[in-house]
């Protein structure tokens, strides 16, 4: 694999420092997470752009699904992220994918994240870290719902310190 331009070998790329920082700010806002590694994968897009790096977070909070969202947002516009073209480059995204085995379709929020389960870029960094998490609405393990996909999309796992 080559080094992201302008980046001496072994230090972290401008998209690493921002997930460091996502991942602080959402520490210092709920308390301890439990962070997957890191993994690249190509975007999921007609829109030509660099490949995407991608991780999970699990944290107990008693924030309210739509505070916990907002606070996600804050943390995407704070990181520059600007509305645009859907599925096209941006700095951070930050999906809640469960929140318990709370079931909710809303406008703004649905949950389980609707797709998740066909994403092996999601369910890689979720079963890493919590591979017996249930998902709604049938209770299936996180680590079936991925052993289900088989083999598809490339997802490189990737080294970085999440919250160093």
């Amino acid at each position: 694999m080559g080094k992201a331009p302008g980046k001496a070998a072994g230090e972290p790329s401008p998209v690493e420092h921002t997930l460091a920082w996502a991942l602080r700010r959402l520490e210092a806002s709920l308390g301890p997470l439990r962070v997957a590694s890191l993994y690249r994968t190509a975007p999921v897009s007609p829109v030509p752009q660099p490949d995407f790096l991608n991780t999970a977070a699990l944290a107990r909070t008693a924030l309210p699904p739509e505070e916990l969202l907002a606070l996600a947002k804050a943390l995407e516009r704070e990181a520059g992220r600007r509305p645009g073209v859907r599925l096209g480059p941006r700095p951070l995204d930050i999906d809640l994918l469960l929140y318990g085995d709370l079931q909710l379709e809303g406008p703004e929020l649905t949950l389980p994240h609707p797709r998740m389960r066909e994403r092996r870029f999601v369910l890689i960094p979720l079963a890493e870290i919590a591979p017996d998490l249930t998902v709604p609405p049938d209770g299936a393990r996180v680590a079936d719902l991925l052993a289900r996909l088989g083999e598809g999309e490339v997802v490189e796992r990737v080294e970085w310190r999440a919250l160093a």
